[in-house]
């Protein structure tokens, strides 16, 4: 068996976790796109459509993932297996951002929900205390080492808030954005760095290896794809003219 593989399989509490939290970030995406169309002025069946279709090509994602996953074709060694579905990730990410429909999503949605919505993260670093607990990954993935990232939930949920008032503060949006981005960054590196690949720095047990599996695959495929994209949308609202924005 190779050297990655994981030593437990998490709880159910766990594995139904992941797995709840990944459905939920694919129907709000859903959502998003349906009800920006409709505040644009679509016509209710032909933004059924584009919901429909944003629907099968996220689902498509998902279930190819996490099939890839199941099926162990997923690995860290070389040449890594997942270095695809990282790269993938953040293409779809950032792509979705850049594109019309992202462009529609900040004109439409508002920006108190693109920075509330990221209150997610809470719930992500929840589970990856649990994930830690249980031994599936290293203390430096979890809060109770180098992964800060409740913050970026946290603040998300307190700057949403304030945002849904009706106020607004480019340099206080800016500076939360900048700050989760960076808040991101380090727990991603942290992750790549406690991975069984030459480049390793973190060498405690276990390595960064459950996220080969699945539901924890959703991890990056998912929830870090919703993240970057949450950050790349608040900056394409940051660079909108003050009138295009939500």
């Amino acid at each position: 068996m190779p050297p990655n593989a994981p030593l437990v399989a998490g709880s159910a509490l766990l594995r139904g976790g992941f797995v709840a939290l990944t459905i939920a970030l694919y129907l709000l995406f859903v959502t998003a796109v349906y009800r920006s169309a409709r505040r644009s002025g679509i016509e209710p069946r032909r933004a059924t459509r584009q919901a429909t279709v944003a629907a099968v090509l996220a689902g498509l994602w998902i279930v190819a993932t996490g099939l890839a996953a199941a099926r162990g074709v997923l690995h860290m060694w070389a040449p890594p297996t997942m270095a695809p579905v990282l790269l993938g990730m953040l293409l779809i990410a950032i792509g979705v951002a850049l594109s019309p429909l992202g462009g529609r999503i900040v004109a439409h949605i508002g920006i108190a929900a693109l920075v509330g919505y990221q209150g997610f993260r809470v719930l992500v670093e929840l589970l990856l205390h649990r994930a830690y607990v249980e031994g599936l990954m290293p203390i430096q993935m979890s809060w109770s080492g180098r992964n800060f990232d409740v913050v970026s939930g946290v603040t998300a949920i307190l700057l949403g808030a304030w945002l849904a008032t009706g106020r607004r503060s480019r340099p206080l949006v800016l500076a939360w954005n900048v700050l989760g981005v960076l808040l991101l960054a380090n727990i991603v590196a942290v992750a790549l760095l406690s991975a069984p690949t030459p480049f390793r720095v973190f060498m405690n047990e276990p390595a960064n290896t459950f996220i080969t599996r699945v539901p924890w695959v959703w991890l990056p495929a998912v929830m870090v794809l919703a993240a970057v994209m949450g950050h790349a949308l608040v900056f394409r609202w940051l660079s909108a003219p003050p009138g295009s924005r939500a």
